[in-house]
């Protein structure tokens, strides 16, 4: 899948963050939101059986919860990406 940022827009310098074992490009100073967005992934975990992923982008309904550097339960909207930084996301 191509990148889904705007291309226009000006970023500071790429770096790698690992998302189930997966490299994926983000931009120093963006949300791992806006990077996993970017890269694709629209389904973060699952509630029971229902997918659940980004809905209001501003941490108020916890639907972006991942795993980050081995702490669960972190908002993907309120964390800022940093390089090598290792996430997982509870899709299976």
């Amino acid at each position: 899948m191509s990148d889904l940022r705007i291309p226009t827009h000006p970023r500071k310098e790429k770096i790698t963050v690992y998302v189930n074992g997966r490299e994926v490009l983000a931009y120093a100073g963006e949300s791992l939101h806006a990077a996993l967005l970017a890269a694709g992934f629209f389904v973060l975990r699952r509630a029971g059986s229902e997918p659940r992923g980004f809905f209001c982008g501003m941490g108020v309904c916890y639907d972006c919860l991942v795993t980050v550097d081995g702490r669960p339960g972190q908002r993907a909207c309120m964390t800022r990406v940093e390089d090598r930084m290792e996430v997982e996301l509870d899709v299976d």
